[in-house]
């Protein structure tokens, strides 16, 4: 098991429609995280600075290949849709990437 965790801005306008939507995630969208080893998942709010920080914890053994798998799922592409338009992404993010990627300094059981 991996941990990843990243973070990416939120819209003002946009935070209602955000929170609306991830009260009642698509069933489908859920299925498929799950069917792409993904366990644990978390998206966590900070104001008022609108920060988003996800967690989530991959249980599979080809990160890249399930990944790959998911961004082909048209229900997730148009979940996508849905939410991207409301996501600001970091000025400092890695190049390819919208959410930007943390890295892990420590962890205890």
């Amino acid at each position: 098991m991996k941990r990843y965790a990243s973070l990416i801005a939120l819209s003002e306008d946009g935070k209602a429609e955000y929170r609306a939507l991830h009260a009642a995630v698509w069933p489908a969208v859920l299925d498929k995280i799950a069917d792409c080893h993904i366990r644990n998942y978390s998206i966590f709010l900070k104001e008022p600075e609108n920060l988003l920080f996800s967690y989530f914890e991959y249980h599979g053994s080809d990160y890249d290949a399930d990944m790959a798998r998911m961004a082909e799922d048209p229900e997730t592409q148009r979940w996508w849709a849905v939410n991207k338009p409301l996501q600001r992404p970091l000025d400092t993010r890695a190049d390819g990437e919208w959410w930007a990627a943390m890295a892990e300094v420590f962890h205890a059981d």
